[in-house]
């Protein structure tokens, strides 16, 4: 994919102080995030400490009931439906798959936000969705119907509709979900490349290995809050991982890439 277009990499999204609360269980408490332009944020944590909870604060999907999300120097609340849909795009854990749409038909849908209502597909929507399909690495899939995917196929081309709307954010609830070590690893490179190009991207991520070999900034949250933030280098210490995971850890070089490896054990 290339450089974003200058018009959609404004300020970063924020969060400050978010607390959210479902059926008496604080599921995210005072929790603070920015994800600035150019940046690949990675969200670290065991099951059920917020990761998801938080994406979907930034993403508008919950609103918060404490502290606020801000876009662009104002409330996200404030931000127009389709200025958001245009702006931040989130690809799910959970994939639907009982639709008879194709492959390149699902990828379009990210298009939305940019046509007009009684508008068809112009011949830029259709090179943004050529371009989006490649980039997620299905356009040998384009005609094949969607429900017929494997999980990790499907995976790839929601990514690929994400990446149609064009967004200057990206939020991405386990994107390796599902996909094979090949896959995962042609997934992350691309996160790379598109925040090199501009785009905030922030993943929740459950490999701790993966988001220290890909991510320029990392928050790990334990019980809703916030345990540490900052580069890998800083954030990832075996006190850390022994506090937030309960394992053992040994703080290794990568032999291929300098970042930190982390051995870990019981």
């Amino acid at each position: 994919m290339s450089a974003l277009p200058d018009t959609l990499v404004g300020a970063g999204l924020s969060a400050d102080r978010v607390r959210v609360v479902r059926g008496g269980r604080v599921l995210v408490d005072g929790v603070d995030c920015t994800l600035e332009p150019g940046t690949f944020t990675g969200l670290l944590g065991p099951n059920g400490a917020g990761k998801s909870t938080l994406l979907h604060l930034l993403a508008g999907v919950l609103g918060p009931d404490g502290g606020t999300v801000r876009f662009r120097d104002r409330p996200l609340s404030q931000t127009r439906a389709r200025e958001r849909a245009r702006s931040i795009a989130l690809v799910e854990q959970s994939l639907p798959a009982d639709t008879a749409q194709s492959v390149r038909e699902v990828a379009a849908l990210g298009r939305t936000p940019h046509r007009s209502l009684l508008a068809g597909d112009s011949r830029r929507d259709l090179e943004v969705v050529e371009r989006s399909l490649a980039a997620a690495g299905v356009v040998h899939l384009a005609e094949r119907s969607y429900s017929s995917l494997s999980g990790g196929e499907q995976q790839k081309v929601q990514l690929a509709r994400a990446l149609a709307q064009e967004p200057s954010v990206l939020l991405l609830d386990e994107p390796t979900n599902h996909l094979d070590i090949s896959a995962q690893l042609e997934t992350l490179q691309l996160l790379e490349n598109l925040a090199a190009d501009g785009t905030a991207v922030a993943a929740a991520l459950h490999d701790i290995n993966h988001a220290a070999a890909s991510c320029s900034h990392l928050i790990v949250l334990k019980d809703g809050q916030v345990a540490a933030s900052g580069p890998a280098e800083s954030v990832l210490t075996p006190e850390l991982i022994r506090a937030v995971y309960g394992v053992h850890a040994v703080m290794l070089k990568h032999p291929l890439t300098g970042r930190p490896l982390v051995a870990l054990g019981r």
